[in-house]
């Protein structure tokens, strides 16, 4: 008998992302051969039944994969539900992809940013995009107050102490200097949490405005906030070739 785990199965089939799926197992969302799963549970997809909200699923019932690229509005969150009510970014999304089934945003940008954000319901692709192990380049272009010294551009390049250890090198460079406030073009290999900001009140240049304009060869171009466009295929295939 071949085994998988249960929520890598369930990423293949589309059902969720390899993290959300683990969400839906604690939950009790998932159940198998009759029995409410457990978080690491491996499974043979061809013998047995495995069901999400009491519906039965099958290799047969896997959803079209759906790869899109949304321009985030500021203000809107990178879940797939909020507690709270805030808007979320599948909300932002036209009617017809509502209802694909396991659409989830591929990492995060946080409530203040805007921006490039890929939306798929291939969770396999997901896990890879997201693994600590990779580092997908991600470019932002970013506002700061003041004008940052050539000492302070080299020192964040380098890498930047956080929590304890430093942030990796980055590409940084002044795109845009004012009388008050600079644009930056940054470019990270790593995606800590609200990484940009932190660093930048690190060096006392807090960030005014962030937007990421691209993922690896994925390009924001000339996309408008909540405007979403499928990834081509030269873009789906370069994504895919970051394996985990």
């Amino acid at each position: 008998m071949a085994t998988e785990r249960l929520h890598k199965v369930l990423a293949h089939w589309g059902v969720a992302s390899r993290r959300h799926a683990e969400t839906l197992i604690r939950q009790g969302d998932i159940w198998v051969n009759g029995r409410p799963a457990q978080l690491g549970d491996k499974v043979d997809p061809d013998r047995d039944r495995i069901e999400y909200q009491g519906r039965s699923l099958r290799p047969a019932q896997a959803v079209e994969r759906v790869y899109l690229l949304l321009h985030k509005p500021k203000g809107v969150i990178c879940t797939c539900e909020d507690p709270q009510g805030r808007r979320t970014v599948l909300e932002s999304l036209p009617p017809r992809y509502r209802g694909v089934p396991g659409l989830h945003p591929v990492g995060r940008l946080d409530v203040d940013s805007s921006g490039a954000l890929i939306i798929t319901n291939d969770g396999e692709l997901t896990y890879r995009l997201t693994h600590p192990r990779h580092h997908i380049p991600k470019t932002y272009r970013v506002w700061v107050k003041g004008q940052p010294s050539e000492t302070t551009l080299q020192q964040w390049r380098q890498g930047v102490p956080l929590e304890g250890r430093l942030t990796l090198p980055a590409t940084v460079r002044v795109i845009t200097p004012t009388a008050d406030r600079t644009l930056l073009e940054i470019v990270l290999h790593e995606g800590r949490n609200r990484q940009i900001r932190r660093v930048a009140d690190y060096f006392d240049h807090p960030v005014i405005s962030l937007k990421r304009v691209a993922i690896g060869c994925v390009h924001l171009g000339t996309l408008r906030p909540r405007q979403v466009r499928p990834l081509t295929p030269r873009e789906r295939h370069s994504l895919c070739q970051w394996q985990a």
